[in-house]
C-alpha cells in the first residue's frame, strides 16, 4: 500500500467543536472536508447519540461551511453559522433541534463568530467585525487613506483590523430585529458569555490607556440591554475565554500573566464577579493550559472546570474544583491530542487523534464517528517511533522518528529534519500531513520539541529567552538541541543515511532552517518557510513580532548588535547549503520581505537559493491555506527534495 502523496489533502477530514445537548443524550458536532473543484473548505453539522445507540446523522447540508453548532438552553433549538447562497460571509442560523428549515438571523458584511444563547433563549450574543464606512467605497484608489494610532492595527489571516473593530451583538432568536451592538469604541472584543440569570454578558476586551502596546486583556461585563461595561479582572496578564459559574458569581477564564515577558504557562483562574478576587487552579501542573490552535472556551460543569493542557506533544484533558480546593485531575491521557471536547455531568464527549488516525469523536473510550476510515485504510500512515535525545548541556528532548511507508530492512534512506514554529508550542501526537507525505515520499522523518517549547515546563520553555537581557537567544541551545536530535537519531537508527539529510521549518522553525545552514554546511538541502531572517527589520513589520521584545529581553534600541547577531541573514555570506525560501505574499507575521531579504543577500553572493512566493496567502498557508496552493506546496518541496537527495 502506498503511503501519502501531495494530492491526498483534498481527501481529509475530520471531526471537530462537540456540543452536548442539555440532557446529555446526544452531541453536535461539525465535520469537515475539502472541496477539490471550489479550491475551498466545506464543513456540515452531524448529530450522534452520546451512548452509541445510533448511527450518526447529517443535521445540515453544509452547502459550503456550516460550523459552531451551539443548542439552547432549553434543548429546543441549535443554533450555528454558515455561508449559504450568496452571501460571503459567515451568518448565524437557528434550526429546530428535530430538524427542518435553518432560519437566518443575520445579514452582516462581516462573518459572525462566537455564538451564545441567552438562557431564555430568546436572543443570541455574537461577535463580529464592523468595518468603518470607508469601506462603503469599493473602487480602492477613491477610498479613504487609513489614519493608524494604534499597533496591533492589523492581524496575520485577518487583515487590517484598526478599522474592522470586533463588537459584541445581540440578536432576537425568533427573526424579529435586527442586531444590536453591545460594545463600541476602537477596542477588539469577543467571547461573549451570558450570566445564568440573563441579564450580564461577558466578554474579553482590552481597554486600558496603551492595551496596544502591554497587550493586557481583560474579562469585562456590560448589561444584556447595553450600556457601560464594567471591568472584572485586574488588568495583570491576558484573560481569555469566559464562562461563568452555575450561580452567577464567579467567571472561570484562561489567564496568561503579564510580566513584560514571555513565554508563560496559559493558567485556569477564577475570578469573583463582585470583588475582583481571582484564584489560580492549575499552577501545580507546570504545563501549558492554553494549547495552540484554540479548542474552545472555558467549561464549566457543576463545580468543575474541563480544560486541556499541552504536554510533551500530547493535548489531554483535565479538570479541577472551581473552588481551588483540589489538584487538577486527568480525564483524557495517552498518546493522542485532544482537539474538542464537552461534558454534562457524567457525559464527557471529546475529539481526539493519533499520528495515524483523523480527529474523531468519543464519549470515555468509546469512538462514536469514522469519518477518517477511507483516508486512513486508503494508504499507509506510518507511526512514529518516540525517543530521547541528549543535548551537548545534557537536556533530554523529547524526539520521533517516522519511518518512509513501504520501508525495507536493509536499506539506506534519506533523513529530513522538521523543526516546528512558535517557539512556543509543539510538535503533537496528532496527525500531521507534513509528516506522512514526506514519509510517503520515501524519506524517515525526524521531529521534536527542543527547548523553547511548549510541551514541558516553563522552565523549558523560557530556556531560549534573551539575549538582550540575560539568556542565550535564539539560536543558541536550540540549534544544538535539534543537532542533537539528528545525531541520536543517526547512531539510534542505522538504516538512515547521513550523507543524505535535509532541514525545513516554517515561521520560527523556518528561522532556525536559515540559522542551521548560516552555521553548518552539514545538511545537504535545506526548505526555509515563512521564515523570521532578520530580528531587526521583522521587528517593524510584523503585525505581532514587535511583541517578542518581551522574550529577547529588551527593544531593538536597547542592544541593536543582538538583534542583528541573532538574525541569519547577517551570516548569509556562510551559507553553503542549496536553499529553498517559500513564503506567502500576504504574510502579515513575517512578511514576504523577510524572505526577500535573504534571497537578495544569497543570490548577490552567488549562493545556490529559489525563492517561491503563494499569492493571496497568509502565515497559515500550510494549515488553512486554499486547498491547491497546500497541494502545490507540497510537490515544489518534494522536488526539492527529490533533486538535492536522491542523487
Amino acid at each position: 500500500m502506498r503511503g501519502m502523496k501531495p494530492d491526498d489533502v483534498y481527501e481529509l477530514t475530520g471531526v471537530g467543536d462537540p456540543r452536548l445537548h442539555p440532557d446529555g443524550g446526544r452531541v453536535a458536532y461539525v465535520v469537515w472536508t475539502l472541496d477539490r473543484e471550489d479550491n475551498d473548505y466545506c464543513g456540515s453539522i452531524w448529530i450522534a447519540a452520546a451512548d452509541g445507540s445510533a448511527s450518526p446523522r447529517r443535521f445540515t447540508t453544509g452547502e459550503k461551511r456550516d460550523g459552531s453548532p451551539r443548542w439552547s438552553l432549553d434543548g429546543r433549538r441549535l443554533a450555528f453559522v454558515g455561508k449559504r447562497g450568496e452571501s460571503k460571509c459567515n451568518q448565524l442560523y437557528v434550526i429546530p433541534a428535530e430538524g427542518g428549515e435553518a432560519q437566518r438571523l443575520t445579514e452582516l458584511k462581516e462573518d459572525a463568530s462566537e455564538p451564545a444563547w441567552s438562557p431564555d433563549g430568546t436572543r443570541i450574543a455574537f461577535s463580529t467585525r464592523v468595518p468603518d464606512a470607508a469601506y462603503e467605497e469599493e473602487d480602492e484608489r477613491r477610498r479613504s487613506p487609513r489614519r493608524i494610532t494604534r499597533l496591533g492595527y492589523k492581524l496575520d489571516n485577518v487583515g487590517w483590523t484598526f478599522d474592522r473593530a470586533q463588537h459584541v451583538f445581540v440578536v432576537p432568536t425568533d427573526g424579529s430585529g435586527e442586531p444590536v451592538q453591545l460594545t463600541n469604541g476602537e477596542f477588539q472584543n469577543s467571547a461573549p458569555a451570558w450570566s445564568p440569570d440573563g441579564s450580564q454578558i461577558a466578554f474579553v476586551s482590552g481597554r486600558e490607556d496603551d492595551w496596544d502596546i502591554t497587550l493586557v486583556t481583560d474579562i469585562w461585563v456590560v448589561p444584556a440591554e447595553g450600556g457601560e461595561p464594567r471591568r472584572v479582572t485586574g488588568a495583570d496578564g491576558m484573560c481569555d475565554a469566559p464562562a461563568w459559574s452555575p450561580d452567577g458569581t464567579r467567571i472561570a477564564y484562561r489567564w496568561l500573566p503579564e510580566k513584560e515577558d514571555f513565554p508563560r504557562h496559559t493558567q485556569i483562574a477564577v475570578v469573583d464577579v463582585a470583588s475582583g478576587e481571582h484564584t489560580i487552579l492549575t499552577a501545580s501542573v507546570d504545563r501549558n493550559c492554553g494549547p495552540y490552535p484554540d479548542i474552545r472556551e472555558t467549561l464549566w460543569d457543576g463545580e468543575r472546570i474541563v480544560f486541556a493542557i499541552e504536554d510533551r506533544g500530547n493535548v489531554h484533558l483535565y479538570d479541577v474544583p472551581a473552588d481551588g480546593s483540589g489538584e487538577p485531575r486527568l480525564l483524557v491521557g495517552g498518546q493522542l491530542a485532544v482537539a474538542g471536547y464537552d461534558a454534562r455531568g457524567d457525559t464527557l464527549v471529546h475529539v481526539a487523534a493519533t499520528a495515524t488516525t483523523m480527529r474523531e469523536l468519543f464519549a470515555g473510550e468509546r469512538q462514536l464517528t469514522d469519518v477518517g476510515r477511507a483516508f486512513v485504510e486508503g494508504r499507509e500512515l506510518v507511526a512514529p517511533e518516540r525517543f530521547t535525545a541528549v543535548s551537548a548541556d545534557g537536556t533530554e528532548i523529547d524526539a520521533w522518528l517516522v519511518r518512509p511507508a513501504g520501508f525495507a530492512l536493509g536499506t539506506k534512506v534519506p533523513v529530513v529534519l522538521n523543526i516546528h514554529g512558535g517557539p512556543y508550542s509543539q510538535y503533537g501526537t496528532g496527525f500531521f500531513d507534513e509528516f506522512q507525505v514526506q514519509a510517503g515520499a520515501g524519506y524517515a522523518v525526524v521531529y521534536s520539541n527542543p527547548r523553547g517549547s511548549s510541551s514541558c515546563g516553563e522552565a523549558f520553555a523560557r530556556a531560549i529567552m534573551g539575549p538582550v537581557s540575560g539568556g542565550p537567544g535564539w539560536g543558541t541551545i536550540d540549534y544544538e538541541d535539534v543537532i542533537a536530535v539528528v545525531d541520536t537519531a543517526l547512531e539510534r537508527f542505522d538504516f538512515l543515511d547521513a550523507e543524505r539529510t535535509a532541514v525545513i521549518g516554517g515561521s520560527y522553525g523556518g528561522y532556525l532552517t536559515s540559522w542551521i545552514v548560516s552555521h553548518t554546511n552539514r545538511f545537504r538541502t535545506a526548505v526555509s518557510e515563512r521564515a523570521v531572517n532578520h530580528l531587526l527589520s521583522a521587528w517593524g513589520s510584523s503585525d505581532y513580532f514587535w511583541g517578542f521584545a518581551r522574550h529577547f529581553g529588551g527593544w531593538p534600541w536597547d542592544d541593536v548588535r543582538a538583534y542583528i547577531d541573532h538574525s541569519p541573514a547577517t551570516y548569509a555570506n556562510r551559507i553553503e547549503t542549496p536553499l529553498l525560501i517559500l513564503h506567502s505574499e500576504q504574510d502579515l507575521r513575517c512578511d514576504v520581505e523577510q524572505a526577500e531579504h535573504l534571497f537578495i543577500a544569497l543570490r548577490v553572493h552567488r549562493k545556490p537559493v529559489e525563492l517561491v512566493r503563494f499569492p493571496a496567502e497568509s502565515h497559515e498557508l500550510t494549515r488553512s491555506g486554499s486547498p491547491i496552493h497546500r497541494v502545490t506546496r507540497f510537490e515544489i518541496v518534494l522536488d526539492w527534495f527529490e533533486r538535492h537527495l536522491r542523487v
